[in-house]
């Protein structure tokens, strides 16, 4: 699944929280699972954004070489108008694209 063509809200929603809890039985198992996923999402996200910025790195240290790059600033801007990680997990589990597992229980 790709998170960039994600159909998460980009901004501030409110939520109904029964829908939340009607996925897991519970909604603080529901938040937890949003919680580890959207984890999972942001360590994606910053890895994926670090390796494009590298490409863009100077080896040198000398002031008078720094200078704006354009597409490194569009870059940027480009992960900075995704929807954020919570914004994708909690549609995943909406969705039913993530789940809940009791280790414990399953046995």
């Amino acid at each position: 699944m790709s998170i960039k063509n994600t159909a998460a809200e980009k901004t501030t929603v409110t939520r109904d929280t029964i829908l939340l809890e009607e996925k897991t039985g519970n909604i603080y198992e529901a938040l937890v699972a949003i919680s580890k996923r959207s984890n999972q999402i942001s360590v994606e996200l910053k890895e994926e954004l670090t390796q494009k910025l590298q490409e863009f790195a100077s080896t040198t240290d000398n002031l008078e070489e720094i200078f704006e790059n354009r597409e490194q600033i569009e870059i940027s801007k480009h992960y900075e108008r995704m929807a954020k990680p919570t914004a994708i997990a909690t549609q995943e589990l909406l969705e039913d694209k993530i789940y809940v597992r009791h280790p414990e229980t399953d046995k």
